[in-house]
């Protein structure tokens, strides 16, 4: 019913050595977001980890205005960086899935 369940194994084992290599590339890919006045500029990797935030001074006199801003534009970026990832690790996943009747989750 199922054929070669030895195949399977191997290719549930490639898959998931696809999404890890792919969860370590993301780890790679950084995503860049700006407030609409690039007063603030953040970067993230594509895993969403914080790798950098720029202020621009005239931020610092006002902590409200600044958090108001940090809270728009990182969410931004993790909307970016979300997108990435979840694209990327869907490839992942199915690439390396194996064909199994009546199982075709990635349609």
């Amino acid at each position: 019913m199922f054929g070669d369940i030895s195949g399977m194994m191997n290719k549930l084992k490639e898959a998931k050595k696809k999404v890890a290599a792919t969860k370590k590339r993301l780890d790679t890919v950084l995503v860049d977001e700006n407030s609409t006045d690039n007063k603030l500029k953040v970067t993230l990797t594509a895993n969403r980890q914080i790798k950098a935030i720029s202020i621009d001074p005239s931020l610092l006199n006002d902590a409200e205005e600044l958090e108001d801003y940090l809270i728009l534009t990182l969410n931004k970026a993790i909307e970016k960086a979300t997108n990435i990832n979840e694209t990327e690790m869907a490839v992942a996943a199915k690439d390396g899935m194996p064909n199994i009747p009546g199982m075709d989750m990635f349609k």
